[in-house]
């Protein structure tokens, strides 16, 4: 008899069902396994068939703009120095470095006490020469026209009194005596009259006392418009509209003639000043546009105009100086800004462009590229003309919508390829 408390035990049989379903994984593997074999040999095959993919350019229509690419840093066309015209103890300085600043505004006011009292005796002179010569015209001169009349009158009386001690000398009836002493009052009289003439026309416009009275009336208002200069001087002011770049004076210090105390910027254009490599001399004309912008502002370009270039060469950095004039400047711009400038000295509009890395044998006579042909890659002969920016003119050759396969792609001439736009 059995054990009851034994289970029993199966035995596996060939041909059963869990020897069915271990045979039917197998199959799915192999035939998994074969497919996978068989689309690799498809692929295989295709690259065969149709190359493979490679990444292509392709060749358009654009503005082609070469640019000289240069560094400088910004400046005014000149600059003012500022300094004081008399030597002075500077009292008060009313403006800071950097602070815009309009023509005739005080900058620096210096002691004056010594220049007012200058200017008060000045003013005294020449209220003394005006007075002295309103005495000559209003009381003087008149005078001695009164004078003059009454010369005349006594010269009348003195003549007719001669002729009658004349008269009766020659009928016998008077003495020599009375003749004498109407001749020498005649004499006398007709002196009188040429002295008061003589007054009259040296006191009369024109005369020499006149002229002496207006000269020192010249000359005190010229000492007088003197001293209220130097007095004016006292305070130093903005010569024109601009901005002060440089102050080098203090309260307290000793201003000299000559002496600089600001620098001015003057309001106006704005020029930028940069150094060209020499090899692109031959590139540069007046008038060429550029495009600028300042280190501290990248993204903020504006309009230059090249006005001037240098005519002589620094040697130590076989460079050209050139300058760019800027009309409409940024506010952000300020004196000694470095900055960056693209010169343009050649524009294309409008031409057939490729890029440059299509180009094979780019720097001999005889250019070629690799364009895609009917799905291979072929040699084609180009003509290049302007290059710039990483493109290349294409002169002849080719035309707009050409793919083109890089020079560092590896692919061969003659090769087939499945090209790709990037």
């Amino acid at each position: 008899m059995s054990d009851p408390h034994l289970s029993p035990v199966t035995t596996a049989v060939p041909g059963t069902t869990t020897g069915r379903g271990t045979t039917l994984r197998r199959s799915l593997w192999v035939l998994a396994a074969g497919l996978l074999i068989v689309a690799g040999f498809g692929l295989a095959g295709a690259r065969w068939a149709f190359g493979p993919e490679v990444v292509v350019v392709a060749v358009d229509r654009g503005d082609l703009v070469r640019t000289v690419v240069a560094t400088g840093h910004v400046e005014t066309p000149y600059r003012v120095e500022i300094a004081s015209q008399i030597t002075g103890t500077v009292r008060d300085v009313l403006v800071e470095e950097g602070q815009s600043v309009t023509s005739g505004q005080p900058l620096v006011v210096l002691d004056d006490g010594e220049l007012r009292a200058a200017a008060v005796a000045a003013q005294g002179a020449r209220e003394q020469a005006a007075a002295r010569l309103r005495q000559m015209t209003e009381l003087s001169l008149p005078a001695a026209r009164e004078a003059l009349e009454q010369a005349r009158a006594n010269l009348a009386n003195a003549q007719a009194a001669f002729e009658r001690a004349s008269q009766l000398a020659t009928a016998g009836h008077g003495t020599q005596a009375s003749l004498d002493t109407a001749t020498r009052d005649f004499n006398v009289a007709r002196t009188q009259v040429r002295a008061a003439e003589l007054s009259v026309y040296t006191m009369s416009p024109g005369g020499s006392d006149t002229v002496m009275a207006e000269t020192q009336l010249a000359q005190a208002e010229a000492n007088l418009s003197t001293a209220r200069a130097r007095l004016g001087f006292a305070t130093v002011v903005a010569p024109r509209d601009g901005v002060l770049i440089s102050r080098s004076v203090e309260k307290g210090t000793v201003a000299q003639p000559g002496r600089t105390l600001f620098v001015l910027a003057p309001k106006g254009d704005v020029q930028i000043v940069v150094g060209i490599d020499e090899k692109n001399l031959g590139l540069l004309k007046i008038g060429q546009p550029a495009l600028a912008s300042a280190d501290a502002y990248p993204d903020q370009r504006f309009a230059a105009t090249l006005s001037y270039i240098n005519p002589g060469i620094d040697l130590s950095r076989a460079s050209v100086q050139v300058k760019l004039v800027v009309k409409d400047p940024p506010a952000t711009l300020r004196q000694d800004m470095t900055v960056s400038v693209d010169i343009e000295v050649d524009r294309r509009p409008g031409a057939l462009v490729a890029p440059a890395r299509a180009l094979h044998d780019a720097t001999s006579g005889q250019p070629w590229v690799l364009a895609v042909r009917d799905g291979r890659a072929r040699e084609t002969p180009v003509t290049v003309g302007l290059r710039a920016g990483g493109k290349a003119e294409i002169l002849k050759g080719l035309a707009a919508g050409d793919l083109l396969v890089p020079a560092s792609s590896g692919v061969r001439a003659g090769q087939r390829i499945r090209p790709v736009l990037p």
